[in-house]
């Protein structure tokens, strides 16, 4: 990508702002960001007496976040929903809901996720998707005719078959026994019985929203790249692969869909194996279905200058999350300026990427846990700070 160049604007006319942040995870949702970039760069372009159009939408890659930024875009609220975590203990999640009540979204990480299982030693082989099937059952039961499935930060590695069998799947050993939670077991996988089946699930539409590439199987597969973030040791990371294998060649004979080598396939844990093979769902860059969902394209393409931002700015933040989506979604005039936690990218990847330039909202040396109490008001002051040099 060649850095896009052009003048400052011109002080006679108005400029249009696009602010599309992801949340500084841990420390402030989108939305919140979202309205601290634009108060701080409003206060900055007053002081200038400059005219400009600030348009505002909280952003996400499809992970971690998702759910709160679509539900705050949609004025909705969060629905509880009582299910398990990963380690089959009971915990209360969520899923957002549209205005219309057309399009259900659900988040891996809220059912299955990392944070709820980092109070026990972790259990790679017995991680389990279950926990995702309560939320999906209940946004099948409000009528939905479209799910959006978040993947990402997810503790397993299972193929997803946890979250089918929450659905009336069966997954059968050699003597027809059902095999145990998690991926561990997988390698044991004779049959699958799906008579059973919710089939609901047959008639809505699925999106599964990905911010990774990785394919399911190999040295770049889910086991083998997300194992060891998981607590998988290298020999259950082979053990892992082993049951992801046999789980594709059982679906491949079971349905004729071959999906281990679709990009994106690895993320999660691969979940999306066990619902593509049965399901007709739809696996898309995490931000451009978000960027659809909220009619952000238009919003971008229209912008001279784009202000995005997330916790952390580094090499991954170019491969498919929210900076790198920014990037591709901004018309070719518009100017890309990045407000993140810490920047950890060189002089020469910014110009490469043709981000105009970053900043850190930190004002010295300051630990995580101070930078996260301040945070919002550090975005603003660094918004304000951004827009006086923008705007001379």
């Amino acid at each position: 990508m060649t850095p896009k160049q052009k003048p400052a604007p011109a002080a006679t006319r108005q400029l249009n702002v696009a602010i599309v942040p992801d949340s500084f995870k841990g420390s402030a949702r989108a939305s919140e960001v979202a309205a601290a970039l634009a108060d701080g760069f409003a206060k900055a372009a007053a002081s200038r007496k400059r005219d400009v159009e600030i348009t505002a939408v909280p952003f996400a890659d499809g992970g971690e976040g998702t759910l709160e930024a679509l539900i705050d875009a949609w004025g909705t609220e969060a629905i509880s929903v009582q299910t398990t975590d990963a380690l089959g203990r009971p915990v209360a999640s969520r899923l957002g809901l549209s205005a219309d009540g057309k399009i259900a979204v659900v988040e891996a990480a809220e059912a299955a996720g990392l944070p709820q299982v980092s109070d026990v030693e972790r259990r790679p082989l017995e991680a389990t998707t279950y926990g995702l099937g309560a939320l999906v059952s209940r946004a099948l039961e409000l009528g939905v005719s479209q799910i959006i499935l978040c993947l990402g930060g997810s503790a397993t590695t299972d193929g997803g078959t946890g979250l089918l069998a929450a659905l009336g799947a069966s997954f059968l050993d050699a003597d027809g026994a059902k095999l145990p939670a998690g991926g561990g077991a997988l390698q044991n996988l004779a049959s699958i019985d799906v008579s059973a089946l919710d089939p609901r699930a047959a008639n809505v539409q699925w999106q599964i929203a990905c911010d990774v590439t990785n394919p399911l199987l190999g040295a770049k597969g889910a086991a083998a790249v997300f194992g060891p973030q998981k607590g998988a040791s290298q020999e259950q990371v082979q053990l892992l692969d082993s049951g992801l294998a046999r789980l594709a060649d059982v679906l491949e004979a079971d349905t004729g869909r071959k999906l281990r080598e679709q990009p994106g396939m690895g993320a999660a844990g691969g979940l999306a194996i066990s619902l593509g093979s049965y399901f007709q769902v739809d696996l898309v860059p995490g931000w451009d279905l978000v960027a659809q969902v909220l009619g952000a394209h238009d919003i971008l393409e229209g912008a001279d200058l784009v202000l995005t931002g997330e916790g952390r700015l580094d090499s991954q933040s170019l491969d498919g999350k929210v900076v790198s989506g920014v990037l591709q979604a901004a018309g070719e005039n518009a100017e890309v300026i990045v407000v993140a936690g810490s920047v950890d990218l060189t002089d020469e990847q910014l110009e490469e990427s043709g981000i105009l330039a970053a900043y850190s909202i930190a004002p010295g040396p300051a630990t995580l846990a101070e930078l996260s109490a301040q945070t919002l008001s550090l975005v603003e002051r660094t918004a304000f700070s951004v827009a006086r040099t923008y705007l001379r």
